[in-house]
């Protein structure tokens, strides 16, 4: 068994043990094996407590839905701001002037924190 690492902070010139014990390294007792295991923990336990600390992704909530095209005289798509249904889109133009009535300006039809797209792009006005 060797000794690796830098310093420990919390224990001061410690160092973190890697491996198994050998046979001439004397542990004699269930105290000497706790002191190892202590000083020693299971690579297992150390990638567990690294996977906790991992930020979760992005997820955007946009303000504007474009939901999919519904079958009509012409097809529709329904709008949605802030949650409540505001109208229906027959083309692009139409979604943003309902962005514009709700004082939304919109740069960037593109862009999923602005605007979200279901059941097709912004190019999508015909059903499938």
């Amino acid at each position: 068994m060797e000794l690796r690492g830098r310093p420990c902070e919390r224990h001061g010139s410690r160092r973190v043990r890697v491996g198994l014990p050998s046979a001439g390294e004397g542990l004699v007792g269930v105290r000497s094996a706790r002191r190892w295991l202590r000083a020693a923990p299971p690579p297992i336990a150390l990638y567990a407590r690294c996977m906790t600390e991992i930020a979760s992704p992005h997820i955007p909530h946009p303000r504007i839905l474009v939901l999919g095209v519904q079958p009509g005289t012409p097809p529709f798509r329904i709008v949605e701001i802030d949650g409540r249904v505001v109208g229906e889109a027959r083309a692009i133009t139409d979604v943003l002037a309902a962005a514009a009535a709700f004082g939304i300006t919109v740069h960037d039809l593109d862009d999923p924190d602005v605007v979200r797209w279901v059941g097709g792009d912004k190019f999508t006005w015909t059903p499938h």
